[in-house]
Protein backbone atom coordinates (compact mmCIF):
# COMPACT_ATOMS: atom_id res chain seq x y z
CA UNK A 1 0.00 0.00 0.00
CA UNK A 2 1.41 3.36 -1.22
CA UNK A 3 1.07 6.48 0.73
CA UNK A 4 -1.24 7.95 -0.98
CA UNK A 5 -3.80 5.01 -0.90
CA UNK A 6 -3.00 4.84 3.14
CA UNK A 7 -3.59 8.75 3.35
CA UNK A 8 -7.32 8.14 1.09
CA UNK A 9 -8.00 5.55 3.70
CA UNK A 10 -6.99 7.36 6.57
CA UNK A 11 -8.79 10.84 5.63
CA UNK A 12 -12.02 8.48 4.21
CA UNK A 13 -11.89 6.91 7.16
CA UNK A 14 -12.41 9.54 9.53
CA UNK A 15 -14.60 11.58 7.11
CA UNK A 16 -17.02 8.88 7.82
CA UNK A 17 -16.81 8.32 11.55
CA UNK A 18 -16.39 12.17 12.83
CA UNK A 19 -19.80 12.04 10.29
CA UNK A 20 -21.48 9.63 12.23
CA UNK A 21 -20.71 11.22 15.50
CA UNK A 22 -21.55 14.89 14.79
CA UNK A 23 -25.12 13.29 14.50
CA UNK A 24 -25.00 10.35 17.14
CA UNK A 25 -22.94 12.95 20.27
CA UNK A 26 -25.77 14.17 22.53
CA UNK A 27 -23.42 17.44 23.02
CA UNK A 28 -24.06 19.88 20.28
CA UNK A 29 -20.70 21.62 20.99
CA UNK A 30 -18.76 18.13 20.85
CA UNK A 31 -21.15 18.02 17.10
CA UNK A 32 -20.05 20.67 15.76
CA UNK A 33 -16.18 19.95 16.68
CA UNK A 34 -16.55 16.61 14.76
CA UNK A 35 -18.00 18.82 12.18
CA UNK A 36 -14.58 20.34 12.12
CA UNK A 37 -13.02 17.33 11.78
CA UNK A 38 -15.31 16.48 8.66
CA UNK A 39 -14.57 19.18 6.93
CA UNK A 40 -10.53 18.99 7.40
CA UNK A 41 -10.83 15.16 6.28
CA UNK A 42 -12.69 16.15 3.22
CA UNK A 43 -10.59 18.71 2.37
CA UNK A 44 -7.67 15.93 2.42
CA UNK A 45 -9.38 14.35 0.45
CA UNK A 46 -10.48 16.92 -2.13
CA UNK A 47 -5.94 17.33 -2.05
CA UNK A 48 -5.78 14.00 -2.99
CA UNK A 49 -7.66 14.36 -5.99
CA UNK A 50 -5.70 17.22 -7.20
CA UNK A 51 -8.49 19.59 -6.65
CA UNK A 52 -6.44 21.95 -4.22
CA UNK A 53 -8.77 24.83 -4.73
CA UNK A 54 -11.53 23.42 -3.55
CA UNK A 55 -9.79 22.02 -0.72
CA UNK A 56 -8.74 25.15 0.91
CA UNK A 57 -12.44 26.78 0.10
CA UNK A 58 -13.27 24.23 2.20
CA UNK A 59 -10.92 24.68 5.30
CA UNK A 60 -11.60 28.63 4.77
CA UNK A 61 -14.99 28.91 4.61
CA UNK A 62 -16.89 25.72 6.23
CA UNK A 63 -13.82 25.69 9.05
CA UNK A 64 -12.87 28.98 9.20
CA UNK A 65 -16.75 30.59 9.13
CA UNK A 66 -19.27 28.47 8.95
CA UNK A 67 -18.12 26.00 11.77
CA UNK A 68 -17.44 28.49 13.50
CA UNK A 69 -20.33 30.13 13.98
CA UNK A 70 -22.24 27.48 14.58
CA UNK A 71 -19.69 27.03 17.65
CA UNK A 72 -20.15 30.43 18.76
CA UNK A 73 -24.17 30.16 18.50
CA UNK A 74 -24.26 26.73 20.18
CA UNK A 75 -21.57 27.98 22.87
CA UNK A 76 -23.78 31.43 23.75
CA UNK A 77 -27.52 29.66 23.85
CA UNK A 78 -28.51 29.22 26.84
CA UNK A 79 -29.07 25.15 25.85
CA UNK A 80 -30.44 22.84 27.76
CA UNK A 81 -29.01 19.41 27.41
CA UNK A 82 -31.06 17.13 29.57
CA UNK A 83 -34.34 18.72 27.59
CA UNK A 84 -32.27 17.87 24.30
CA UNK A 85 -31.47 14.08 25.09
CA UNK A 86 -35.45 13.68 25.88
CA UNK A 87 -36.34 14.91 22.95
CA UNK A 88 -34.04 12.36 20.88
CA UNK A 89 -35.02 9.32 22.93
CA UNK A 90 -38.66 10.80 21.78
CA UNK A 91 -38.08 11.09 17.76
CA UNK A 92 -35.55 8.03 17.82
CA UNK A 93 -38.03 5.69 16.35
CA UNK A 94 -39.10 8.28 13.42
CA UNK A 95 -35.47 8.60 12.90
CA UNK A 96 -34.61 5.33 12.62
CA UNK A 97 -37.45 4.84 10.46
CA UNK A 98 -36.24 7.99 8.12
CA UNK A 99 -33.08 6.46 7.75
CA UNK A 100 -33.81 3.34 6.91
CA UNK A 101 -36.55 4.49 4.07
CA UNK A 102 -33.14 6.24 2.72
CA UNK A 103 -30.87 3.69 2.70
CA UNK A 104 -33.26 1.51 0.68
CA UNK A 105 -33.86 4.14 -1.82
CA UNK A 106 -30.06 4.30 -1.99
CA UNK A 107 -30.01 0.07 -2.01
CA UNK A 108 -32.16 0.33 -5.05
CA UNK A 109 -30.26 3.16 -6.92
CA UNK A 110 -26.99 2.01 -6.62
CA UNK A 111 -28.53 -1.75 -7.49
CA UNK A 112 -29.51 -0.68 -10.71
CA UNK A 113 -26.70 1.52 -11.65
CA UNK A 114 -24.71 0.36 -14.54
CA UNK A 115 -21.67 2.53 -15.19
CA UNK A 116 -21.01 2.96 -19.22
CA UNK A 117 -17.88 3.07 -21.51
CA UNK A 118 -18.25 6.11 -22.30
CA UNK A 119 -18.44 7.44 -18.23
CA UNK A 120 -14.84 8.21 -18.58
CA UNK A 121 -14.18 10.16 -21.82
CA UNK A 122 -17.95 12.17 -20.77
CA UNK A 123 -16.24 13.39 -18.12
CA UNK A 124 -12.83 14.22 -19.61
CA UNK A 125 -14.93 15.97 -21.94
CA UNK A 126 -16.06 18.45 -19.54
CA UNK A 127 -12.83 19.68 -17.53
CA UNK A 128 -9.81 20.61 -19.70
CA UNK A 129 -6.59 18.05 -19.43
CA UNK A 130 -5.06 18.89 -15.77
CA UNK A 131 -1.64 18.46 -17.59
CA UNK A 132 -2.33 21.53 -19.92
CA UNK A 133 -3.88 23.87 -16.61
CA UNK A 134 -4.19 24.23 -13.22
CA UNK A 135 -6.91 23.32 -10.81
CA UNK A 136 -7.71 26.98 -10.50
CA UNK A 137 -7.52 28.10 -14.19
CA UNK A 138 -9.78 25.19 -14.74
CA UNK A 139 -12.72 25.78 -12.29
CA UNK A 140 -12.98 29.91 -13.05
CA UNK A 141 -13.39 28.56 -16.94
CA UNK A 142 -15.71 26.38 -16.40
CA UNK A 143 -17.91 29.05 -13.93
CA UNK A 144 -17.27 32.43 -15.61
CA UNK A 145 -17.41 31.17 -19.21
CA UNK A 146 -19.26 27.81 -19.61
CA UNK A 147 -21.77 27.87 -16.79
CA UNK A 148 -21.74 31.50 -15.82
CA UNK A 149 -25.37 31.74 -16.65
CA UNK A 150 -26.39 29.10 -13.99
CA UNK A 151 -23.83 30.41 -11.57
CA UNK A 152 -25.35 33.82 -11.75
CA UNK A 153 -28.89 31.98 -10.93
CA UNK A 154 -27.48 30.82 -8.50
CA UNK A 155 -26.37 33.57 -7.26
CA UNK A 156 -29.76 35.42 -7.62
CA UNK A 157 -31.26 32.57 -6.20
CA UNK A 158 -29.24 33.32 -3.08
CA UNK A 159 -29.90 36.84 -2.87
CA UNK A 160 -33.39 36.31 -3.31
CA UNK A 161 -33.48 33.48 -0.22
CA UNK A 162 -31.27 36.05 1.37
CA UNK A 163 -34.19 39.29 1.12
CA UNK A 164 -36.79 36.45 1.84
CA UNK A 165 -34.92 35.48 5.48
CA UNK A 166 -34.63 39.40 6.42
CA UNK A 167 -38.61 40.36 5.38
CA UNK A 168 -39.64 37.28 7.29
CA UNK A 169 -37.71 37.92 10.53
CA UNK A 170 -37.89 41.82 10.53
CA UNK A 171 -39.88 43.13 13.16
CA UNK A 172 -40.84 47.13 13.68
CA UNK A 173 -41.26 47.91 17.37
CA UNK A 174 -42.81 50.89 18.88
CA UNK A 175 -41.47 51.16 22.06
CA UNK A 176 -38.10 52.33 20.97
CA UNK A 177 -36.11 55.60 19.51
CA UNK A 178 -34.98 55.21 16.04
CA UNK A 179 -32.42 57.31 14.80
CA UNK A 180 -33.65 59.71 11.69
CA UNK A 181 -30.45 60.45 10.10
CA UNK A 182 -32.05 63.43 7.99
CA UNK A 183 -33.49 64.96 10.56
CA UNK A 184 -29.92 65.25 12.30
CA UNK A 185 -28.26 66.39 9.21
CA UNK A 186 -31.06 69.25 8.25
CA UNK A 187 -31.16 70.19 12.31
CA UNK A 188 -30.80 74.06 12.55
CA UNK A 189 -27.66 74.78 15.57
CA UNK A 190 -29.26 78.01 16.39
CA UNK A 191 -32.20 75.49 17.47
CA UNK A 192 -30.34 72.43 18.75
CA UNK A 193 -27.93 74.37 21.21
CA UNK A 194 -28.57 76.55 23.99
CA UNK A 195 -26.25 78.40 25.54
CA UNK A 196 -26.69 78.79 29.76
CA UNK A 197 -24.96 82.17 31.45
CA UNK A 198 -23.74 80.19 34.52
CA UNK A 199 -23.44 82.61 37.73
CA UNK A 200 -20.24 82.06 39.77
CA UNK A 201 -20.85 79.71 42.80
CA UNK A 202 -24.03 78.56 41.23
CA UNK A 203 -25.27 75.12 39.37
CA UNK A 204 -27.05 75.01 36.39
Amino acid sequence: MGFAAFAFYMFAITAVVSGGLVVLSKNPVHSVLWLILTFFSSAGLFVLLGAEFVAMLLVIVYVGAVAVLFLFVVMMLDVDFAELRGELSRYTPIGLMIGLVILMQLGFAFGAWEVTDLAASNRAAVTPDIDTTQNTVALGQLLYSKYIFLFQAAGLVLFVAMIGAIVLTLRHRQDIKRQDILAQMYRDPAKAMELKDVKPGQGI
